[in-house]
């Protein structure tokens, strides 16, 4: 499971079909971010062309640095020959880069973990040393496995950290990537306190070094950990993870609490309908804990991933994209080309051999019901801590298409528009027994949200 760490205590003017890179580049104006690539009129394409590129990638990952069961560089391997172009490592409240020994029979992958690190990585890569006669192994810093194994243009490591933090018995767990100094847990006295401090942590290392970093919420159903209510006014949260591949965190909810597309679309509405708020993007990872027996029903590699199109293969670039929007998030469908113009939203699949698709245009339009009423137990009661109960209008489909490719049509009153394609394709490794092959595509947002 992932580690768990307890705190110490208006109107609609009309549609103009921004693709999200028009939002997140003004997002990024505000904030004195944007470069010229941020900004742009419509029609927007996400498609390879030129330099563009599409780069996959996992941005989240544990190792034997934290509560993971394999080596930095057997996982950054994995990554590599498995067709992924970029890999986040983000092991809990650590950054790589001290010299650690450790016991080889008392890592969670044991002897079986180093001795397939031995085959793979032959001659004198690995080091070992006895102490009161206990083997011990060196863990590879995060600059000897980035030497040892990126290539560039072709596959690249990133420096990260989940910071794990949590507010009375609620986990509450962030990843930042590309971070140069380990960020502690900041704590709060709310769950919304504790995410926005963390935040800033990673803002005021952002700002103070120059350095590209972002930072996301995980899993918030892990634990219960946190609601929608919790994150609705967050400031500097540009993602959130609407798919985990841990079987643990409860990706669609369950009676009493909403599924992660479901606080998504309350988070997006409230955001951008009612609190002046920027878009919030959604993310599929791994959170990849076990790499020895795959497939089982631990935590896996190769559940969940990033495709982002940027123009370099270059954590500042990659970056970039993400916080323009150029990207999908995918359990396994794969995308040719998302289209916006002022008219539409278009998505095209690239599909596989006798597989099908349906293609869900999801949105919330101007004139909802804004009320939500609390969850309630068998006897009446509401329930504490978790997310409330919202309008159907909310998080429509408006559309659903059978086929490979599919155009909505704006009608102008659409506050949001969203895309989830499904396969007929099971996940060959679902985090939930019986998943399905799914993307989801971005916001397109309305010039008056």
């Amino acid at each position: 499971m992932p580690l768990v760490r307890r705190a110490s205590t208006r109107p609609f003017l009309r549609l103009s079909a921004f693709l999200l890179a028009a939002v997140a580049g003004l997002a990024l104006m505000v904030r004195g971010r944007a470069t010229s690539d941020d900004a742009g009129s419509p029609p927007h394409i996400l498609a390879e062309k030129g330099n563009l590129k599409w780069y996959r990638g996992n941005m989240h990952t544990h190792s034997h640095w934290s509560d993971g069961d394999d080596y930095l560089e057997s996982i950054g391997l994995w990554y590599r020959d498995h067709g992924y172009q970029f890999l986040v490592y983000t092991d809990h409240n650590v950054l790589p880069t001290t010299e650690r020994w450790v016991d080889i029979e008392k890592t969670k992958g044991g002897r079986v973990a180093f001795d397939k690190l031995k085959a793979k990585f032959p001659g004198d890569w690995v080091e070992t040393r006895t102490m009161e006669d206990r083997e011990q192994v060196r863990l590879k810093r995060f600059d000897e496995v980035f030497a040892r194994l990126a290539e560039p243009g072709k596959f690249l490591l990133i420096q990260g950290e989940e910071i794990s933090d949590g507010f009375m018995k609620r986990p509450i767990h962030m990843n930042a990537s590309n971070l140069g100094e380990v960020i502690a847990p900041r704590h709060g006295t709310s769950v919304a306190e504790t995410m926005q401090n963390n935040i800033d942590a990673v803002e005021a290392q952002r700002e103070r070094t120059g350095r590209p970093i972002m930072i996301h919420l995980n899993h918030p159903n892990f634990g219960w950990g946190v609601t929608a209510e919790d994150m609705m006014r967050l400031r500097g949260e540009k993602f959130f993870e609407v798919y985990n591949g841990h079987p643990g965190v409860n990706n669609s909810g369950n009676a009493e609490h909403a599924s992660t597309e479901r606080i998504w679309d309350i988070l997006l509405t409230k955001r951008l309908g009612e609190l002046g708020m920027p878009v919030l993007f959604a993310l599929a990872t791994d959170d990849g804990h076990n790499y020895h027996k795959i497939p089982s029903r631990a935590s896996e590699p190769g559940r969940g991933w990033v495709v982002v199109l940027a123009d370099d293969l270059t954590p500042a670039r990659l970056i970039a994209a993400l916080e323009a929007g150029r990207f999908y998030a995918s359990s396994g469908v794969a995308l040719e080309r998302i289209a916006a113009t002022p008219t539409s939203l278009e998505v095209v699949v690239k599909p596989e051999p006798d597989v099908t698709y349906t293609i869900d245009f999801i949105g919330t339009r101007k004139g909802y019901d804004p009320e939500s009423q609390p969850v309630l137990d068998k006897d009446g009661k509401p329930i504490p801590d978790v997310t409330r109960r919202y309008s159907n209008d909310i998080g429509k489909v408006l559309k659903s298409v059978s086929g490979t490719e599919a155009k909505y049509e704006f009608t102008g009153d659409e506050i949001y528009v969203r895309a989830r394609v499904t396969s007929s394709k099971k996940h060959p490794n679902p985090s939930e027994v019986g998943g399905f092959e799914r993307a989801w595509v971005q916001p397109v947002v309305g010039s008056g949200s």
